[in-house]
């Protein structure tokens, strides 16, 4: 091979590496995938994949010329249509129908195409995203009313956050105590038959790092050790300025407009849960930026990881139940990663979103500082352990069930 061809091989490679990565890419997908396109290529390839650090290591089989490539990072955020459209391309450059040079020039069009959806749409899913989490909750009309009103707030300030780097460096406290500090206002002055800390808990959902936490577990599983750890760390102190936001807000609102009416209002009826994972999954669609071709796709994996993690609850108990809706939900992904010919996570991760327990993380936290519990749930710390491990668990039994054709 001559050196022009090996070097533009390993830009592509580099580059590819960097952009799934900036699309929130796990460690164990993300070196999987780069080592199939490296057989591809035909050259060798060794890649250590972390959050903030990519290393890769490329050489010509036979030869001596090799290539180290290291790059400090920042963690990437999710987005779905660009992960896809980066998978087509590879697609297209296996199969021939694209040389290197089109895919590269097809890389930096999708690295620099604006977000697919208005920020009037993101708007709206944020308020919707939040409300339906507390009608998941089973909270009260005037909770998921509230919710939504503040979670609407919070995207101001994520607006805020792109023009202002300090601002974007103290968002996820930020958002939390102006978010309790409104909820303790509208509970004194405008609506006292709020759940407070659940409507704040709400308002943040989109922040609240269940997700982040499952992905960890899982990079620990697959012996990603370095990335894993790195990942639980970033969410556990995520988790932590959320909620020193919130109980700072708390308080300040306490201080300032007065304590908090102990009332209760009745909790929505039970079949809203179905239509608040309807509304959850149509707004994550919209946060993760998904394409509208997959979007019915993942709107059906939350309905399969809700209605399988009930049927699994009601036979075997919450923790395992939560195990009944991973292995759905993996099964349902590499399907669709079969029959689409795209990334299972498209779909799996809107899923995995209705099963994870990252409230249920949040709220043990609060329970353990303040003593009060946001909703009533026995044994709230050791079913959240449970749960993240038997998500863990059931993702794995359903790769090995029905493999998938992509590392993606």
């Amino acid at each position: 091979m001559d050196s022009a061809s090996f070097i533009e091989k390993r830009r592509f490679i580099v580059k590819l590496g960097k952009m799934l990565h900036k699309f929130g890419t796990p460690a164990y997908r993300l070196e999987a995938h780069l080592q199939e396109v490296a057989k591809l290529l035909k050259i060798g390839g060794s890649f250590a994949i972390t959050p903030t650090v990519l290393t890769f290591v490329l050489w010509v089989p036979g030869e001596e010329n090799e290539y180290t490539h290291i790059s400090r990072v920042t963690p990437g955020e999710l987005d779905l249509g660009a992960l896809s459209y980066t998978d087509e391309l590879v697609d297209a450059l296996a199969s021939s129908k694209l040389t290197l040079q089109d895919v590269n020039q097809r890389l930096d069009q999708i690295a620099a195409a604006p977000n697919p959806y208005s920020r009037w749409a993101t708007f709206a899913a944020f308020g919707a995203a939040g409300g339906a989490f507390a009608m998941l909750m089973r909270a009260s009309w005037h909770d998921v009313f509230w919710a939504t009103v503040l979670s609407l707030i919070v995207y101001l300030f994520v607006l805020w956050s792109m023009k202002s780097r300090r601002v974007a460096h103290m968002l996820e406290p930020l958002v939390a105590l102006v978010s309790a500090l409104m909820a303790t206002a509208v509970a004194v002055y405008i609506d006292p038959m709020i759940n407070v800390p659940l409507v704040v808990l709400s308002a943040i959902i989109v922040f609240i790092p269940g997700l982040a936490l499952t992905l960890g577990l899982a990079e620990l599983a697959a012996r990603h050790l370095v990335s894993g750890t790195a990942r639980v760390m970033d969410a556990v102190m995520l988790l932590f300025k959320l909620y020193f936001g919130a109980f700072l807000g708390v308080a300040l609102g306490q201080v300032l407009f007065g304590q908090i009416p102990p009332q209760i209002a009745p909790s929505v009826p039970e079949w809203t849960s179905w239509l608040a994972v309807a509304i959850l999954c149509g707004s994550l669609v919209v946060v993760f930026k998904a394409r509208l071709r997959h979007a019915l796709w993942g709107l059906v994996s939350g309905f399969i990881a809700y209605a399988a993690s009930l049927f699994g609850a009601y036979y075997l108990g919450l923790a395992l139940g939560a195990f009944v809706g991973a292995f759905a939900v993996g099964l349902y992904g590499n399907l669709f990663n079969r029959l689409m010919n795209a990334p299972a996570s498209i779909v799996s991760l809107q899923g995995m979103i209705v099963l994870v327990p990252g409230s249920k993380t949040y709220m043990g936290l609060n329970a353990f500082v303040s003593g009060q519990q946001i909703v009533s749930t026995e044994q709230l710390g050791q079913q959240t352990f449970l749960i993240f491990m038997s998500l863990v668990a059931g993702f794995i039994f359903a790769n090995v069930a029905l493999p998938p054709r992509k590392a993606l």
